[in-house]
This record gives C-alpha cells, structure tokens and sequence, in this order.
C-alpha cells in the first residue's frame, strides 16, 4: 500500500492476514473506495480452472480482493473480486479473459464497480436446515422467514446429503434470538429441522456433549428391559410414558417403577447390558466429537448397571446415573444414592463443564424427554431428539431424524469430513 492511500473507513473488509500499524485496523487500498472488477468464471469443471485464470490475471499487475469458488454437479462457479489495472490496460485484460475462457470452453462474465464488498449487518448467525428430504417449498420459506426478520444470506453450504440433507446459512443483519424464535415456528409448520447458533470462534473450540440414555444414546427405555425380564413391562411403561411427558413427578415414578424389579436376580444386569440397542449413528457421533477433541458425557434418570458399561465401551469421559440396590445376588426394588431428576440433570451439566474445564456456552446437551428440559436450556445449545411435543417447543432446536449423528452437522461438521477421518483411521 503506498503512502498516499487513503486510510480505510470503518467497517471496510480487508484481506485476512494484511499487515496493520498497531493503533489503527487493518487497511488496504483494495477495501477503500477505488475501481476493481468483479470475474465470474462459469462452466463444466475440470482441474487448471483456478490456476489457469489467476495465471491471466497475473500478466496485469492486480491484486485479490476476494474469492470464491463454489462446485455443483460438476459445474463451476468461480468469482474474483481484483483490483482494477493500471490505466489503460482494462480493456485488454477483458479480452483476454474471454479468450482464455473460451479457450477452456467456459463462459466469462466482468462487472466494473469500486471498493470491496459492502460491510455486513450487526449480529452473525449459523443457520443449520436440515430435511428429509429437503424440498424447495422449505428452502423458500426459511430463506423468506431469515429476510423478514432483518436478516441478510451471506453464503449458504451443504453440510450433508445422506442420511439427511443438511445446508448451512451464514446470515447477518439480525441477532441470534429473535432468528432463532422466528424460524423455530416456520421449521414446526415446514417439517423440517432448523438450528440457529451465533456465529463466531467459539463455534471452533473445544466443546463438552452431553447426553441423555434412554431414548437418545439408546434406542431402549432400561428400566423397561429389567420389567421384561421381571414380567411387569406393561405396568412399567405407561409410568414411563407419564414421566416422560411430564404428567408425574419423576422421583416418585422412578421409586414406583423400580419396586416393581424387587426379587429379580442380578444376573439380569447382564442380560440387559446385551440387550441394549444403540440409536444410529451414536457410535459415529462419538467417535467424530471425541477426534475433535472434544469431551463426551452422558447422565441419566437409568441405572449405572448400563451407564458404566456405556462408558467403558463408548470411550466416554462422564457418566451418572442412579444406581439399582442390590443385596444378596437380588434386586431390592430400591435405587441408592440422591435421584438424577430434572433438576439434577442440569447440575450434572455444570459440574461436567467446570471438571472438562469448558464454559457453559460452549457445551451441548441432547435428549428427549421432560426431565431432559432443565439440562437442555442450562446448555449453551440444547437439542431436543426426537422429543416430546412439549420438549421440542422448549429446547433451543429439535432434530426429528432417527440418526444421532446428525447432531454433527448443528456443528458445522460436514460428512465428507466424518468420512475422510474415518477413512484414515482405516488406513492407520
């Protein structure tokens, strides 16, 4: 930048990485009002695309103000946003732009204009869709709710295409909150899943996962595997079923169900543990996050006699839970120890976050049921898994798809990135 250059306004966009005296911003004269052309690039790809345009440009002396490049169905879309030429010189550089693209059998398209981009709205927000499938009726209706709201689309990304189809808008103009209330009534009247996380460098750190069991990680109900094998399934579920909903104190049904189990023996505990079934997609889930390096938890309103097991064979960091008597070889039909309730579920959540030393707002908490409800909304985003009507109004989102590793893509974890970790560890 010489001397002479302008200083940048406030707000201007710059290169990330551009060097800046220590008082003042980053400036370039690229962000400042002066003449650039906008290069769009369009048609069938193929390797050399990239290079072969820079290479063009190259011959006259322009810098980068911006790129990007998006690939769909092997068709290409390329923009450079480039400081004009010296004078003179734009009109042969157009001409051999065109001549390089047709040369590539691609179409050419220069937009004369000035400055860089214009500054983006207050208030970043990640908005996660996810449908099943995703259809144009949804897409419109989301993108029309983000607009009402004062919201503008910068950029929109595929996160996933199987089993779900998952995209990623980054929006600005709009806060967090009132985003995130707006589209959770058009996601209920679409059928669809929506996710909306304020954006920024928390979205990379290190994070803690929490998660309820029953219903959640497992596709089982364990007290109602236990009443199997005591006989009492029917009576145990519909007590179950009210607790879950909200209908019954949850201590009192949980006392009530498990008096029930008394006299069963205990090498029932170990039947059941192979009787648990794992929702699809949580041994993705875990792997993935714990890759990441983040922390991994479960509490639940079950017993230990399977949270521990879950521990030891999922490699999770944290697990509670309540804990089934047993005396003499038997099942007293008693649980001991202080109940994980509702209430008792958040206060796991805190004391796992301060032990992983992660903040609060950098946690997630997963479940379905009523008791899930305080833990949900203790956590810096609680998602609700395929809850309760009552759960799923409640939580800050809900994903209604029977796969565990969704929850990946509410993180801005694409699948192409879950399989090319699992394909290297394959290859270790």
């Amino acid at each position: 930048m010489s001397a002479s250059t302008p200083p940048a306004p406030p707000g201007a966009s710059v290169p990330s990485g551009a060097p800046a005296p220590a008082d003042t911003p980053a400036q370039t004269g690229a962000a400042t009002d002066v003449p650039t052309l906008l290069v769009k690039i369009f048609g069938k790809d193929r390797p050399g695309i990239t290079a072969g345009l820079f290479d063009t440009l190259a011959a006259y002396s322009v810098d980068v103000v911006d790129i990007e490049q998006v690939v769909t169905r092997g068709r290409i879309v390329l923009c450079a946003l480039i400081t004009a030429p010296p004078t003179g010189l734009e009109g042969s550089l157009r001409a051999t732009v065109h001549s390089w693209a047709e040369s590539q059998k691609l179409q050419a398209e220069i937009i004369s204009g000035r400055g860089d981009n214009r500054p983006r709205g207050l208030g970043r927000s990640l908005v996660t869709v996810l449908g099943h499938p995703l259809t144009a009726e949804s897409t419109a209706a989301i993108a029309a709710s983000i607009t009402a709201t004062g919201g503008n689309i910068d950029r929109i990304f595929r996160l996933a295409k199987y089993p779900v189809t998952a995209v990623e808008f980054a929006v600005s103009g709009t806060e967090t909150e009132p985003l995130r209330t707006a589209l959770a009534l058009e996601a209920a009247a679409l059928g669809v899943d929506v996710a909306v996380v304020a954006a920024g460098l928390h979205r990379r750190a290190q994070r803690l996962v929490v998660m309820d069991v029953d219903s959640t990680l497992i596709q089982d109900e364990v007290i109602e595997l236990f009443a199997a094998h005591a006989g009492c399934e029917e009576e145990v579920a519909e007590v179950t079923s009210a607790a879950m909903r909200g209908e019954l104190d949850f201590e009192q049904s949980l006392h009530a169900r498990v008096s029930l189990l008394a006299g069963l023996d205990a090498s029932v505990v170990d039947k059941v543990r192979a009787e648990v079934q794992l929702t699809p997609g949580a041994r993705t889930l875990i792997r993935t996050l714990k890759r990441l390096g983040y922390q991994v938890g479960v509490v639940s309103g079950g017993f230990t006699q399977v949270t521990d097991d879950l521990k030891e064979r999922l490699g999770l960091d944290f697990a509670h839970a309540n804990t089934l008597e047993i005396v003499d070889g038997k099942l007293t039909g008693k649980v001991t120890g202080e109940v994980v309730d509702r209430a008792g579920k958040a206060r796991l959540l805190r004391r796992f976050a301060h032990e992983a030393g992660v903040p609060l707002e950098q946690t997630v908490a997963i479940g379905d049921g009523a008791n899930d409800l305080d833990m949900l909304n203790t956590a810096g985003l609680g998602v609700a898994f395929n809850a309760k009507p009552m759960v799923r109004e409640a939580a800050h989102t809900a994903v209604n798809v029977p796969f565990l590793d969704t929850v990946l893509y509410l993180l801005g974890i694409t699948r192409e990135e879950v399989e090319a970790a699992d394909m290297h560890l394959d290859h270790e």
